[in-house]
């Protein structure tokens, strides 16, 4: 990215890359505040609730930084959709996690170093590899991104040593910025994602939890009464279907019978 692109001008390219790729016209709430604080190199926190579009704020500012934006992600059994979807907009990315055998490993580490791919997602179990950590460092990495990062937090609900590794991490492959995104961080969560990750003077996106199309409610009831809120529930909809949920399986066939 050119250094004397004013601040109008990148997000003139970042629109114009949103349409092209992904066919949006504008950003979504606190994208665009997002991606400026990521663009202008400063660590930058972001809470935004799941379907908020948090993943492209790092994923249009990689096509536009140099070198490489890393991102660290702990569902391995996704990576490889998320790469497949980002194939498909014509956005080059890869993985690195324990699907691939060594060989597999190694020579995708040689396409990246090639500058073959701008997004490559690992699993935080990775950094445990010393010779990945080594080959990494032969490799220019502009944004560091923890995805799901409440799981550095043991304040969170879900929490996984090896994101503590990160820190560390981050000093290997020269310290570039951080972007830490998570949709579920009360205040003292995302207190112990800053301190974890050690994050310096991160601007603090926060658009909220509330999903307007999700309704929440809890009703008493005994079984017979369960079965009956349920085909009022399923009457009152437009759509007739759904997801019910129940504890056993023999409750599920009880359920599908009388529906």
């Amino acid at each position: 990215m050119s250094s004397f692109m004013s601040p109008q001008e990148t997000k003139t390219q970042l629109l114009g890359l949103l349409k092209a790729h992904f066919g949006y016209e504008s950003f979504r709430p606190g994208q665009e505040l997002a991606m400026d604080s990521v663009i202008a190199g400063r660590d930058t926190l972001v809470v935004m609730p799941t379907g908020g579009g948090k993943s492209l704020i790092y994923q249009l500012p990689a096509l536009i930084l140099d070198g490489i934006t890393l991102v660290v992600s702990p569902l391995i059994s996704l990576m490889k959709d998320q790469v497949d979807s980002l194939a498909k907009v014509g956005i080059p990315a890869t993985y690195i996690n324990s699907a691939l055998s060594p060989q597999e490993t190694e020579a995708r580490l040689e396409e990246i170093k090639k500058g073959k791919y701008k997004l490559v997602y690992i699993a935080p179990e990775r950094f445990y590899n010393l010779e990945f950590v080594r080959a990494l460092g032969e490799i220019k990495v502009s944004l560091f991104a923890i995805d799901e990062a409440h799981c550095i937090s043991q304040w969170g609900h879900d929490f996984r040593p090896s994101y503590l590794r990160l820190k560390d991490a981050v000093k290997l492959v020269g310290r570039p910025p951080l972007l830490a995104l998570t949709a579920t961080a009360t205040p003292e969560v995302r207190q112990d994602i800053v301190k974890q990750s050690a994050m310096v003077n991160p601007e603090l996106v926060v658009t909220g939890f509330s999903r307007p199309n999700l309704q929440f409610g809890v009703l008493p009831a005994n079984d017979s009464a369960k079965v009956e809120i349920i085909m009022q529930t399923i009457e009152s909809l437009s759509e007739k279907s759904g997801i019910i949920y129940v504890g056993t399986r023999a409750k599920s066939d009880e359920l599908l019978a009388i529906l």
